[in-house]
């Protein structure tokens, strides 16, 4: 489908002001991007990023202008459906749909994580054991290939190849520039409910238990191999008689409540952002949880994306490091992953996890697959349920490089899971094929990218774009 044709059939003076905004916006950005001689890189321009590859900047890339593509176009309220532009972020997808009493099926944690993003990496939170993951509320989108062609593709139009191997290929077959998805209807409040149990194989029942349930979310925190929390939300009209709003904002940190509030009540709103303002429990590193720190760091910065570009600005410089040389301490390795374990497997894991690695707290995340459909580049089974386990943090060196990282690796396929890509990766090139269906990979991206325009994704991931 052309620009000209986005919204084909119904005259232009009824179209809404946003659309026509959206159409013209994509017809420049075409221009630019044909405009651009062949061989030279192309990327999109973001204000902000969540992926954990730090490798050096690169001037020999033209960086196309996307600042009319950060909004929502649309949110029809009775079908229940938004039309949203690629690098709309969550925050403001979820300002534009709450008002109408929706919001997206699957709402990952962090508010800078575009929805193109969530689509073409992928996003996860605390729906996904019903929902699945955000590419699957995907209903249609239209992309900008490599080849410099905008089509539309759907599960059973003529680019339902594209459709299918979006999911995980990291913008290597393309760019979504608009996105319909499906919304779902929520209530005014969430209630909390944290369970503790103390071994691993005690909260991975619960977690099938709560699942199988009415519950609308479920994630999970293990602070240590004995203390491990589960904790189940449900939408509600109102809190519960004399019970408080809790506000995770201000000098509270919501994850130390699940220690102390076994019940609790939150906004839908800030319920979806809980994770943000300390960007899960990373913010420690900044002193951010000390009281005294955090009466002086301005609300408005306690965000993921502030920690964020303050770790980017640390990898890029090797800050820490340097400091750890000078004190001789051993330098440290960022370990920053989400994995998906198949949850009887979910036990193994975390005992040898805690073993060898030793990182905590560590977020657990269950998912399935929402129907029977797979998904060619990140071949999860069907009516298998999964657990995210996502860690976050660094651990000192004491052999080879990346010797925790491969490690992850290694154990994730030995108990038949999978990794997400956002972070650094270590496979040789032909495991990494192996892993991530190379061979449905490279028949999209020759079709799409018959001329090798963008780089493919084990160079983009594996540090070589």
């Amino acid at each position: 489908m052309s620009t000209a044709q986005i919204g084909a059939g119904t005259p232009p003076e009824t179209r809404s002001a946003a659309r026509r905004r959206h159409d013209g916006v994509v017809a420049q950005l075409v221009r630019a991007y044909r405009d651009v001689p062949a061989g030279t890189r192309v990327r999109l321009g973001k204000r902000t990023s969540n992926l954990f590859r730090f490798g050096a900047p690169t001037t020999e890339v033209v960086h196309l202008d996307t600042a009319g593509l950060h909004g929502v176009i649309e949110v029809d309220r009775e079908a229940h459906t938004a039309d949203v532009q690629g690098m709309c972020t969550y925050e403001d997808l979820v300002a534009a749909t709450l008002p109408h009493g929706l919001m997206p099926l699957v709402v990952p944690q962090l508010k800078t994580i575009t929805l193109g993003g969530a689509v073409t990496g992928l996003g996860i939170e605390s729906t996904s054991f019903r929902h699945g993951l955000p590419h699957e509320s995907v209903l249609e989108m239209d992309v900008l290939t490599p080849a410099g062609e905008l089509v539309t593709a759907t599960p059973d139009n003529d680019h339902a190849d594209l459709y299918a191997a979006f999911a995980n290929s990291y913008g290597t077959l393309g760019y979504a520039l608009r996105i319909r998805i499906e919304l779902i209807p929520v209530k005014p409040y969430v209630r909390l409910t944290h369970h503790r149990f103390r071994t691993a194989e005690e909260a991975t029942a619960a977690l099938t238990r709560f699942t199988a349930g009415p519950a609308d979310f479920v994630d999970g925190t293990v602070f240590s191999p004995t203390e491990h929390y589960v904790s189940v939300g449900e939408f509600v009209d109102r809190p519960l008689p004399g019970a408080r709003v809790s506000d995770y904002t201000g000098m509270e940190v919501f994850y130390r409540s699940l220690r102390t509030r076994p019940v609790d009540h939150l906004t839908v709103h800030d319920y979806l952002w809980r994770w943000d303002t300390d960007w899960f429990w990373c913010s420690r590193a900044f002193g951010v949880q000390v009281p005294a720190v955090r009466r002086l760091w301005p609300k408005r910065y306690r965000r993921s994306d502030v920690y964020r570009r303050l770790v980017a600005l640390d990898q890029r410089h090797q800050a820490s490091n340097r400091v750890r040389r000078r004190l001789g301490h051993p330098e440290e390795e960022m370990v920053i992953q989400d994995v998906e374990i198949p949850t009887a497997r979910l036990p193994e894991f975390l005992a040898e996890f805690h073993e060898h690695v030793g990182i905590a707290p560590v977020w657990l995340c269950p998912l399935q697959l929402r129907g029977d459909r797979t998904w060619p580049l990140y071949p999860m089974e069907a009516h298998t349920p999964y657990v995210n386990v996502g860690f976050w943090s660094s651990v000192p060196i004491t052999g080879e490089r990346w010797e925790h990282n491969r490690f992850v690796e290694d154990l994730v396929a030995r108990l038949d899971g999978h990794k997400s890509l956002y972070s650094t990766v270590h496979y040789a090139e032909a495991e990494f094929w192996e892993r991530y269906n190379g061979t449905a990979y490279r028949a999209v991206k020759e079709r799409y990218d018959p001329e090798g325009r963008v780089p493919d994704l084990y160079t983009k991931v594996g540090g070589g774009a």
